[in-house]
C-alpha cells in the first residue's frame, strides 16, 4: 500500500468529502422539511390535495434515483431549468427524499392515540397547538429510528451524483484511480469516509432518541 498517495491526493479527497457532506446535509434537510409539509397536507388537506400528494409519493418512490437525477440535470434545460451539478444534486436529494420522509412523518402522526387528540379538542386547543404540544413530542420517539436509517441510506446515494460530474467523493476517487492506476488505496479511503458519515449519523440518531425518551418519561 502506497501511503504517499494519501498525502498527494488528500486535499482533493477532503474537498470531495466536503461536497458530499454539503449535498447530503442540504438535500436531506430540504427533504425533511418538504416531507413534513407533505405529511401535514395529506393529513389535513382537502381531498384533491391528498390525491396529488399520493401520486407524487408513488411516482418518486417508484422510480430510481439515478433516473430522477438525469431528468433534472439533463432534462431541466428543455423547460428552462438550468442548474449547476451541485445544485442539481441537492435538489434531486430534496425531491427523492421528501416522499420517504413524508411517509415516516405520516406513520408518526398515526401512532398518536386518537383519544388524546379528541380530548385536546374538547378542551378547546387549536389544531396547531395540538400538533406542537401533543403530536410532535410523542411521535419523535417512534420516527427517530426510521429517520436515522433513511439518512444513512442517503449518505450512500451521494455516490450517484458523480454521474452528473458533481465533484463529490466518488468523483475524486475515480480521478485518483484513473491517474495512478491504484485501486486499493482510493477504495479504502472511500470506504473510510462513508463509514465515518454512517457512524456519526447513527450515533446522533441514538442520542436524539435517548433524549426524547427521557423527556417523555419526565412528562
Amino acid at each position: 500500500m502506497e501511503l504517499d498517495l494519501f498525502v498527494q491526493y488528500g486535499p482533493a479527497l477532503l474537498q470531495g468529502f466536503a461536497v458530499t457532506v454539503l449535498c447530503w446535509i442540504a438535500g436531506s434537510l430540504g427533504g425533511v422539511v418538504l416531507g413534513f409539509v407533505l405529511a401535514c397536507l395529506y393529513r389535513w388537506g382537502p381531498v384533491p390535495v391528498r390525491w396529488g400528494i399520493y401520486g407524487y409519493v408513488e411516482l418518486i418512490r417508484g422510480t430510481p434515483f439515478m433516473i430522477q437525477l438525469f431528468l433534472l440535470y439533463y432534462g431541466g434545460p428543455y423547460v428552462g431549468l438550468l442548474l449547476t451539478p451541485i445544485q442539481a444534486g441537492i435538489l434531486s436529494f430534496v425531491i427523492y427524499g421528501s416522499p420517504y420522509f413524508s411517509e415516516i412523518f405520516r406513520s408518526g402522526f398515526n401512532a398518536i392515540p386518537q383519544g388524546q387528540i379528541e380530548a385536546a379538542r374538547c378542551l378547546g386547543m387549536a389544531e396547531w397547538r395540538i400538533v406542537l404540544r401533543i403530536t410532535l413530542p410523542q411521535m419523535l420517539v417512534p420516527i427517530t429510528a426510521p429517520l436515522t436509517n433513511f439518512f444513512i441510506i442517503l449518505t450512500k446515494e451521494t455516490a450517484i451524483l458523480s454521474t452528473v460530474t458533481v465533484p463529490e467523493l466518488l468523483f475524486e476517487v475515480q480521478s485518483m484511480t484513473a491517474e495512478t492506476f491504484a485501486y486499493v488505496e482510493p477504495l479504502l479511503a472511500l470506504s473510510l469516509f462513508y463509514w465515518l458519515m454512517v457512524t456519526v449519523t447513527a450515533r446522533f440518531g441514538a442520542w436524539v432518541e435517548a433524549r426524547a425518551t427521557r423527556h417523555l418519561r419526565r412528562v
